[in-house]
Formats: structure tokens, C-alpha cells, sequence
């Protein structure tokens, strides 16, 4: 049998590619994430838990790239088009380049993107949309993983950035996205507390970008708006003078963030001490209380301890554990952390500072925000290299808490 011609191999020197393959959404935050813009052909998969704002932020998107003036196929299958409407009167979103369609059967939403021909098509959400061969209801894994794999060759075939929606609960019971994970080019997270107004958007998977990188958005009468300073945003009510309180700095991809850390040290009114921990990970938590009990003595086997990330907001990597080793001990003495300084560093079990990445980024927006000072690991200062202010190098966490809390 002789090969197709589409399938005939070609030297990689060969492949030649077209500029302008990246359009930009008009949301910076969103832009940052995707890896510069919308990538032609290719396939999003954005989730979140119902409500998160996904469908708000894609309607803005849609605004931007209609603008430019091709056309937009917005496809809802949970919403009327009036609905629709409704809600993009409410955000102040009328461009003409905008078409909705209110379909949830596959074969008509392809009929209608081949005679249209958009270069951007949303399909709000992929849990509705079903194939009529298909006896299994919409929503089923079959049916999600056909319609995401006849929407993908629509969009490599015609060069449709195709953006889907799909929804994840906190239990895990609707499998949509986690089917079609593997399939799509990007994977999209919309992450949110319902009773704070931010929103993240973080990038798990990206086949034209990096997959550190995230966007921050505060969710607003008027839809999504960018949250271009989210330390600023976070340290906004942060009290001074107060024990317990450390500002700690999380790097996420190229973007630091400098957040507002809160331990309360209390005696334990029980026998077991509890820990309860908000926007940490508990286990790296109860390490970190056992090195500040095991190396300086601190009895925090008869104390309650409670950690809090300010604002909602999140921190997962090890650049944070000298704050929270700091903020402990710092309530527990009952004293503030002197001046106006920034802290970070990782810390080991036998209580060394260990060194972190990005330290100089750090650094800049740190001194951005007005910080005079920080307490930093010694092995990241060089004197080759000028620093935007004066940080004080620790290589332990009792020397850290001497500088700060005078111990």
C-alpha cells in the first residue's frame, strides 16, 4: 500500500513554520500563561470548579480576539444564547466579529465551523457536547474522549485555535478533563477560595510555553480583572508590628510573589497539640515545627499551632520555610520581627539555610514594594553582584532568629 501524501516523512530542516502563529487574547495575565498568545491550531483545555469564572474569562478573550477582526465561534451548551448575552452586557462585551451558538451536538458545531471558518472556536463546556452515534450520555468518559479527539482534528486540519471548558469537582467524580488531558496542547487551571475575590490561572501542561508561569485575576462586578501587582494585592492589609506575621517571598515560574505568612503559637488545651494549616503543605509544616523544637528547644509539643497565607493565597515551595520557622518562633516569644524585611530560604532538618533560585528577582520586587531589608541564605550572596537593597546572609535558623527576633 502506498503512503498518504500527508503522511510522507519530511526532513525537520524542511518544515518551514508560518509567522504570526501566536494572536494575543488582550489579557495579559492570560498571554503570560498560554506562552505569548493563542498558538493557531491549537487545543485548550481549560478547568475549574463550576462558578470558578472560566466561561467569564474566555467571553473577555473571545472580545479581544474578535476585535482583530476575524470571526469567533463561541459554542454554549449549558446556556441559551440570550444567556449568553446577558452575561456579555454585564462585562461590556459587543463586538461584531462574536458569533454564539447554542448547540451541544458535535456534527452540527462542525458543520457550522466549516462554513464560518473561525480562527478561534470556544466550546462552552465539553461535558454537554455529545456525538448522536454515541449511545452513551454526555459527560461519559466515551463521549468526552470522542468529542475532544474530533475537536482536535478540527483543529490541527484547519488551523482553529479551539479553546474547550470543562468543569472538575473537588471530589474528583467528573472524569472530563482528566481524559483529556493527554490529547489537548495546554492545560489550563482555574484555581480560586469561594470566599475570596482572586483567581490563579496556572498552566499544568503546555506544548508552546512553560508551564511555571501564572496569572492572577480578581473576579469583579464588571468580569475579570488583572491583578498586575499581586504583591501589592496580597500585602494590601497586612498589620505591622504584630508577632506571628512574616512577609515571605514564593517564586511562581518567573513571577515572585511576596506574601503575608501568619503562625499563632498557643498553649495546647489537650494532650495532643493541634496543627492546622491553611495555604501550606501540613507535612512540610509539622517538619519544620519539629527542627524548630529539636535544634533550639522551643516546647512546642504542649502548644496549638495555626498557619495562615494571608489573603488565600498559596505557597507550595521550599523558599518559605525560613519565614515559617521565623513566624513560629516569633508568636511563640511574643515578639515582632524587627524592620520592615522580607524573608526567605530553605531550611533543612538539621536546621541549615539552604539556598533558593531566583534570589535576585526576589530581591527586586521585594525592594519594588518598599522593603528595606531581607534575611536571605548566605550561600546566595555573591559581592560580585550589585543588589537592589541590603540583605542580611544566615546559614542557620538560629542565627536567623537572633537577627530578627534578638534570641
Amino acid at each position: 500500500m502506498s503512503a498518504q501524501p500527508g503522511t510522507v516523512p519530511i526532513p525537520l530542516a524542511d518544515v518551514s513554520v508560518v509567522g504570526g502563529e501566536r494572536a494575543a487574547t488582550g489579557i495579559a495575565e492570560l498571554d503570560r500563561v498560554l506562552g505569548g498568545g493563542v498558538v493557531r491550531g491549537s487545543l485548550v483545555l481549560i478547568g475549574g470548579d463550576p462558578g470558578i469564572g472560566k466561561s467569564t474569562l474566555l467571553l473577555q478573550a473571545s472580545r479581544a480576539l474578535a476585535d482583530l477582526g476575524a470571526p469567533v465561534l463561541y459554542v454554549s451548551g449549558e446556556e441559551s444564547a440570550a444567556q449568553v448575552k446577558l452575561r456579555a452586557d454585564r462585562l461590556g462585551v459587543s463586538p461584531k466579529g462574536l458569533y454564539l451558538l447554542a448547540e451541544t451536538n458535535l456534527e452540527a458545531i462542525e458543520a457550522h465551523a466549516g462554513s464560518l471558518k473561525p480562527p478561534v472556536l470556544v466550546v462552552d463546556s465539553i461535558q454537554t457536547v455529545y456525538l448522536p452515534d454515541l449511545e452513551s450520555a454526555p459527560g461519559s468518559v466515551s463521549q468526552v474522549r470522542e468529542c475532544g479527539a474530533r475537536l482536535m482534528l478540527l483543529a490541527k486540519r484547519q488551523g482553529v485555535a479551539t479553546f474547550l471548558v470543562g468543569h472538575v469537582t473537588k471530589e474528583g467524580a467528573l472524569a472530563g478533563p482528566r481524559v483529556l488531558e493527554h490529547l489537548v496542547d495546554t492545560v489550563l487551571y482555574f484555581e480560586g477560595e469561594p470566599h475570596h475575590t482572586y483567581r490563579v490561572l496556572r498552566a499544568v501542561k503546555n506544548r508552546f510555553g512553560s508551564t511555571n508561569e501564572i496569572g492572577v485575576f480578581e473576579m469583579t462586578e464588571r468580569g475579570l480583572a488583572e491583578v498586575k501587582n499581586p504583591s501589592g494585592f496580597f500585602l494590601s492589609e497586612r498589620p505591622q508590628g504584630v508577632p506571628g506575621s512574616v512577609v515571605v517571598s514564593s517564586l511562581e515560574g518567573t513571577r515572585p510573589f511576596l506574601l503575608e505568612l501568619q503562625v499563632l503559637v498557643s498553649p495546647a488545651n489537650f494532650g495532643t497539640p493541634r496543627r492546622t494549616v491553611l495555604g501550606m503543605d501540613y507535612n512540610r509544616v509539622c517538619l519544620l515545627l519539629a527542627v524548630l523544637e529539636k535544634r533550639l528547644g522551643f516546647p512546642l509539643q504542649t502548644q496549638d499551632v495555626f498557619v495562615n497565607v494571608a489573603g488565600g493565597a498559596r505557597v507550595v515551595e521550599p523558599a518559605a520555610d525560613l519565614g515559617l520557622v521565623v513566624a513560629a518562633a516569633s508568636s511563640y516569644m511574643d515578639r515582632p520581627v524587627t524592620g520592615n524585611l522580607v524573608v526567605f530560604g530553605e531550611v533543612g532538618l538539621a536546621g541549615e539555610v539552604r539556598a533558593v533560585a531566583g534570589f535576585e528577582r526576589r530581591l527586586r520586587e521585594a525592594a519594588a514594594l518598599g522593603f528595606t531589608g531581607a534575611v536571605v541564605p548566605r550561600n546566595n550572596l555573591s559581592a560580585e553582584t550589585p543588589l537592589p537593597l541590603e540583605p542580611q546572609g544566615v546559614v542557620s535558623i538560629d542565627e536567623a532568629i537572633q537577627a530578627l527576633l534578638g534570641r
